[in-house]
């Protein structure tokens, strides 16, 4: 049966035994309005630990937009029994206030990670995820925690962020997961009209044309980002923040396509700002019999 805590006190206090019997701990970390997309992580995160902990804050310093903040879909309940069904062990779900006694004079930065992309946009973003999620690996102390590929750029950063602090956990990644049509599902969708949830798949649709570009023997990025974004602007209903291609693993914006590498874009669909990237992987013909 799915436990909720809302203070910190109590998530040690409840994984205190899974501790002394040396239990695997994993844990996936959201702010709700949870949907098939986290049921992934949930599930793997369920094939691989002994105690799953799923963790609901909406986090009020990695939005840059207050207005977002206050927009952003929160239901406890309905959260609650999406946990339940898919055998979570533990939901914590603290108020702003546990999180944030007091205003907070230390944050966790990757500055270079953070240069480009979503981190261009929205500043001061990253620097609040990462904090965020070093203070819930603090509280948790997890063994494993999960995240999906549709925010890659947060996948790349917590994975440095937890390289360079030390912090003896595994990250997990968990492909993305999409509409039957390809829209990548995010609780953003749930603010799309009609006419812009029939629209919003093109976002995935252009990314896979740029990435079959790639597929075909392409090799200079800026032709790869022409491409998308001659058919993301000549869409009517889009305003896109940006277009990129950018190394697999860092997330950093390449010239010359030479290794791995992920088309990311970030569209205005109406007034829901929706991302999404899609993997390309370079095969070295020379090894191909």
């Amino acid at each position: 049966m799915t436990q909720l805590v809302t203070t910190i006190a109590q998530v040690r206090e409840h994984l205190a035994p899974a501790r002394r019997q040396s239990s695997k701990i994993g844990c996936v970390p959201t702010m709700g309005a949870l949907h098939s997309g986290h049921g992934a992580l949930i599930e793997r995160a369920r094939a691989d630990a002994d105690i799953v902990v799923v963790t609901i804050f909406v986090n009020p310093i990695q939005f840059d937009r207050k207005e977002d903040y206050d927009r952003y879909a929160k239901n406890l309940d309905s959260d609650l029994r999406f946990c339940g069904i898919r055998g979570v062990d533990l939901v914590f779900a603290p108020s702003v206030v546990e999180m944030y006694p007091e205003p907070l004079a230390t944050f966790v930065e990757t500055p270079e990670l953070a240069r480009y992309l979503c981190g261009a946009s929205r500043p001061g973003h990253f620097r609040g995820v990462a904090t965020v999620v070093a203070k819930l690996f603090n509280i948790v102390q997890p063994d494993l925690a999960y995240f999906g590929e549709k925010d890659a750029q947060q996948l790349a950063i917590i994975r440095q962020m937890t390289r360079d602090l030390n912090f003896p956990i595994r990250i997990v990644s968990v492909p993305t997961v999409r509409e039957p049509d390809g829209l990548a599902l995010s609780s953003r969708n749930q603010r799309l009209t009609q006419e812009e949830r029939r629209i919003a798949p093109l976002i995935y649709q252009a990314l896979m044309d740029c990435r079959r570009m790639i597929e075909s023997g392409e090799r200079q990025a800026s032709k790869v980002k022409r491409e998308v974004l001659h058919r993301l602007e000549n869409q009517p209903g889009f305003r896109v923040d940006y277009v990129d291609v950018v190394d697999a693993e860092r997330m950093q914006p390449v010239d010359s396509i030479t290794g791995d590498v992920r088309i990311a874009a970030a569209v205005w669909v109406g007034n829901t700002r929706l991302i999404d990237n899609v993997l390309s992987l370079i095969r070295d013909s020379s090894n191909t019999l």
